[in-house]
Protein backbone atom coordinates (compact mmCIF):
# COMPACT_ATOMS: atom_id res chain seq x y z
CA UNK A 1 0.00 0.00 0.00
CA UNK A 2 1.49 3.61 -0.84
CA UNK A 3 2.00 6.08 1.66
CA UNK A 4 -0.03 9.56 1.51
CA UNK A 5 2.06 12.72 0.84
CA UNK A 6 -0.31 14.51 2.75
CA UNK A 7 1.52 18.31 3.29
CA UNK A 8 4.73 17.56 0.93
CA UNK A 9 4.12 19.53 -2.46
CA UNK A 10 6.95 19.64 -5.67
CA UNK A 11 9.07 22.77 -6.23
CA UNK A 12 11.71 23.25 -8.96
CA UNK A 13 14.57 24.74 -8.11
CA UNK A 14 15.84 27.75 -10.66
CA UNK A 15 19.56 28.84 -11.38
CA UNK A 16 19.93 32.47 -10.02
CA UNK A 17 22.58 33.51 -12.60
CA UNK A 18 20.52 31.96 -15.98
CA UNK A 19 17.07 31.11 -14.68
CA UNK A 20 17.07 27.43 -15.87
CA UNK A 21 14.72 25.40 -14.26
CA UNK A 22 17.50 22.04 -13.12
CA UNK A 23 16.27 20.25 -10.60
CA UNK A 24 12.66 19.03 -9.20
CA UNK A 25 11.85 18.31 -4.93
CA UNK A 26 9.43 18.19 -2.29
CA UNK A 27 9.14 20.32 0.15
CA UNK A 28 7.15 19.68 3.33
CA UNK A 29 4.84 23.24 3.48
CA UNK A 30 4.48 23.26 7.43
CA UNK A 31 7.72 22.48 8.80
CA UNK A 32 9.60 24.90 6.40
CA UNK A 33 7.92 28.20 5.47
CA UNK A 34 10.14 29.85 3.59
CA UNK A 35 11.28 28.83 0.11
CA UNK A 36 14.34 26.85 -0.34
CA UNK A 37 17.65 28.42 -1.49
CA UNK A 38 20.67 25.91 -2.03
CA UNK A 39 23.41 26.22 -3.74
CA UNK A 40 23.27 23.26 -6.06
CA UNK A 41 25.29 22.57 -9.13
CA UNK A 42 23.83 24.20 -12.84
CA UNK A 43 25.45 22.17 -15.91
CA UNK A 44 24.31 25.11 -18.02
CA UNK A 45 26.45 27.61 -15.90
CA UNK A 46 28.99 24.82 -15.04
CA UNK A 47 29.41 25.87 -11.50
CA UNK A 48 27.97 26.03 -8.15
CA UNK A 49 25.41 28.29 -7.94
CA UNK A 50 22.70 29.29 -5.93
CA UNK A 51 19.06 27.64 -6.76
CA UNK A 52 15.71 29.53 -5.45
CA UNK A 53 12.41 27.71 -5.07
CA UNK A 54 9.51 27.82 -7.87
CA UNK A 55 6.22 26.48 -7.76
CA UNK A 56 5.87 27.48 -11.65
CA UNK A 57 6.54 23.84 -13.27
CA UNK A 58 8.05 23.47 -16.51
Amino acid sequence: MAKKKGNRIIVALLCGECKAQNYLTERNKINTEKKLLLKKYCRWCRKKTEHKESSRLK
